[in-house]
Parts: C-alpha cells; structure tokens; sequence
C-alpha cells in the first residue's frame, strides 16, 4: 500500500489549503491575481479560475477533491501567462523523485545535510506531492521588470538539484503546483505542506549569497572581446521576456483584430516563450491562450501546426550540432536570429505602435528615446532644458532692450560706442538691439 501524505478529513484538508496559500499569498502583501486549477479527470486539461488574495479563504470550498493547483506568483490580470506577470513571490523547485525510485522522506534528508544553507538556501516550504517533493523559497515581492534575475536564480537553483530529479520544465514563472489538503488522482495520496521558515528572502540577497557571478551589474572587463557570458545571459533573458510581451501588447492594441497576422503572431509569441520558459508544453498553453484573444480565433490544431517551427527552432538552439551548422553558415548560432525591422514588416507595426512597445521599435522610435534619456540625463545633473534656456535668453534681451532705450532718451547724442560702453556690450550688439526697437 502507497504511503498516504496528510489527512483525509474535509474539514482538516480546507484548513491545510488555506494555511499554505495565505503563507504563500498573505492578503496585506500580495497585489494581482492568483490562479486556481484543476485537471478535468476527462479532457485531462486544466480549468481555470483567477481570485483577488482577499477572496481565496471564502472560495477555497470549491476547491476540494483531486488534482488542485495554484499559481506561486501573480498576475496582472486574470489571465495565467508569463507577460502578464504582476509579483514574482517565489523560486521553487520540483523533484521528481519517483522516476528516480527515490523515497521522498529519504531525499528530504539528503537536502538538509548536504544542500540547504550549502549549494542552495533552505527553503520556506515543502511540498510532497504524493509521489514527488516541491521546495518553495518565498521572496520579497519583485516586479515582472526584474524577471532575467529570477530566472536565472531559478535555474541556479535546479542546477543544483538536477541529481535529485529537478525538473528543467516545471521553471517558469507561471508554474502552478499542487495545493495542500487536496489528492493525488495518481496515487490517491494527500498533498501535504511542511513549513520551516517565514522569512521572505531578497533576491538580490540570494545572488550574492550563492551565484555572485551571475550579477548583471558587474563591472565589464576593460580588455576588448566578447561580451561576458554572465551579460549575455541576462542580455537574451529580457529579450525573449520583452519580446513576448511586446506581442501580447500588440494584440491588445489592435483589440484582437490580427487578421493576416494570426500566424505570424503565433509563432513569434510561441517561439520567444519557449526560449524564456524552457517548457514547450507551457509555451503552447500560453499561445492557445494568447490566439484565444483574437476577435477571429483560429482552430486549436491550426495553432498547433502553424507554430510547430518555433518549438524545433527553440530546441535547436541547445543541439551542438545544429550550432556549428548555423554558423558554419553564417548565423550568430541556431534558432532565429530576427531583426526588429523585419518584425516589424512581418506584422505591419506602425509607429504609434511602437511608441507603446518596449523593444520592438525601428530606428526613428529608437532615436527619440535616446533623446527622451539623454535630456532626462541632462536635467538629472542640472543641465537646463533647452526651451528654459531660451526663455531665459529671451528675457535677457528684453531687459538689455530695457536699459538701452533708457540711455537714450537720457543720452540722446551718445554714439554707439558710447552706449555700448556704458552697458558692457559691444558696438554691433548695440546696433542689433535698435533693430529690436524699431
């Protein structure tokens, strides 16, 4: 008989839901939205429901019986997807202990003499999920802007723990897991959470502490070369992030109406989030959702095919072979290597578009935020905008006007030279001050 994690009683499995969601998403500190799921025993796929952090306690009674989950950080609306994460609260991992035929009580041990406050923090949390274990590190909330540093924590994290099956897949960040007191349809066992801490950790705390050479902030060699690997990390991960939500912007800008795009769209935004998640199952989910806003939806199995490209594009991109193929052949490596001005192309993007995207932008849009930045620059260290300046200058000459027509009517025979001394400026500058008179 298969060892059972936790109780069975209702009343004893709504109390543990409810304790590990308001740990996890305590009402006074969480802002957007938290999903709750739950597989559909027949189609097998996930139904969806979104709650404001106030409403999860008063809802949790919906949510019983088997194969529950719920979203560790939130949303900004509700819709789970990556480019509409709001706070980033946790990094977690998920041990598939089982495929291993490891004991997950066993496993538990190893991680607290061998890796916790070692290789890795001891986390918040732990989830056994019946037949695996979930470590959970809750962090001080952080916006979607700082996403490239959570995930490059994230797969720090799994790195360590891929000997003990740490799942690659299950690491982006609208990853949902299974909630306490609810079962295990696999193996009627009862979810059960194991607190050890409630300190929420820093991020930034958490990098130097355990992967200091992965700071994006460290100073650039002064020696000329390549890019340190660490920047081009960093430098990929906001591009494929901001990519994705530039797309997603798109459509909402367009209010859904993609006719002659659809496909296109598809493939970008299913390509990029392979290449930010590193989970092509969920990359699919998050485009059957994106397609779902258009105001002509295409055919579920349509997106799929479209878009089949982008996946064996993003798997490319970690096959040695396919590398040195690509750059054998000229490219920067395998994978595509798209400019923005033939996205650009591709889905018509006007320039009122791109005023409101953060990185598919042509080059005029790229110049007048240069611009916007080195004026915000120059105000920042004191420097006057130009249109200040030239008030100021304005006003300067109207007062030299001022005092000169003044000096000639006490002085009406003195000469040019005579005016310009008595003012401090010189003879021509004189003449150019009567011209203003008249």
């Amino acid at each position: 008989m298969k060892k059972n994690y936790g109780n069975s009683n209702l009343a004893e499995n709504l109390q543990a839901a409810e304790q590990q969601l308001l740990f996890q998403h305590n009402p006074q500190t969480t802002n957007g939205w938290i999903t709750l799921a739950k597989k559909d025993p027949q189609t097998k796929r996930f139904v969806q429901y979104h709650y404001q952090p106030e409403e999860l306690a008063s809802s949790l009674s919906e949510w019983t019986g088997e194969d529950v989950y719920f979203s560790q950080n939130t949303f900004f609306k509700p819709q789970r997807r990556i480019d509409n994460i709001r706070q980033l609260r946790s990094l977690y991992v998920d041990l598939d202990v089982y495929t291993m035929g490891l004991n997950p009580d066993w496993v538990l041990g190893k991680l607290e003499y061998e890796y916790f406050g070692q290789t890795i923090p001891s986390p918040n949390l732990v989830i056994f999920s019946g037949r695996g274990l979930v470590l959970v590190w809750n962090i001080e909330p952080i916006p979607y802007k700082a996403m490239p540093l959570w995930r490059a924590v994230e797969n720090y994290f799994t790195e360590q723990l891929k000997d003990l099956g740490a799942d690659a897949k299950a690491t982006d960040p609208a990853r949902i897991f299974r909630l306490a007191g609810t079962i295990n349809s696999k193996n009627k066992a009862v979810v059960r959470a194991e607190y050890r801490h409630a300190y929420r950790y820093d991020i930034h705390q958490l990098q130097f502490d355990y992967l200091p050479e992965l700071s994006p902030n460290a100073q650039p060699a002064k020696k000329r070369g390549p890019k340190p690997k660490v920047l081009r990390m960093f430098n990929t991960y906001t591009l494929h992030l901001s990519r994705a939500r530039d797309i997603a912007k798109l459509v909402e800008l367009r209010q859904g109406n993609m006719e002659g795009y659809r496909e296109t769209v598809c493939f970008l935004y299913r390509y990029w989030t392979c290449c930010f998640t590193n989970d092509p199952q969920q990359a699919l989910e998050d485009t059957l959702n994106l397609n779902n806003e258009f105001t002509e939806p295409l055919p579920e199995k349509e997106v799929v095919n479209a878009t089949k490209c982008a996946q064996k594009a993003w798997a490319a991109k970690s096959n040695e072979k396919a590398n040195e193929l690509a750059k054998a052949l000229g490219y920067p490596g395998a994978g595509y290597n798209l400019k923005n001005s033939k996205i650009i192309e591709w889905l018509a993007i006007t320039r009122e578009e791109q005023s409101q995207l953060s990185t598919i932008i042509g080059a005029q849009e790229k110049r007048k935020r240069n611009l916007l930045l080195k004026e915000q620059q120059r105000r920042a260290q004191g420097v006057r905008p130009m249109e200040t300046y030239n008030q100021e200058r304005k006003q300067r000459v109207e007062t030299k006007v001022e005092q000169l027509q003044r000096l000639m009517e006490e002085n009406p025979l003195w000469s040019n030279v005579q005016l310009g001394k008595e003012m401090g400026i010189s003879e021509g500058y004189i003449r150019k001050l009567k011209k203003a008179i008249g």
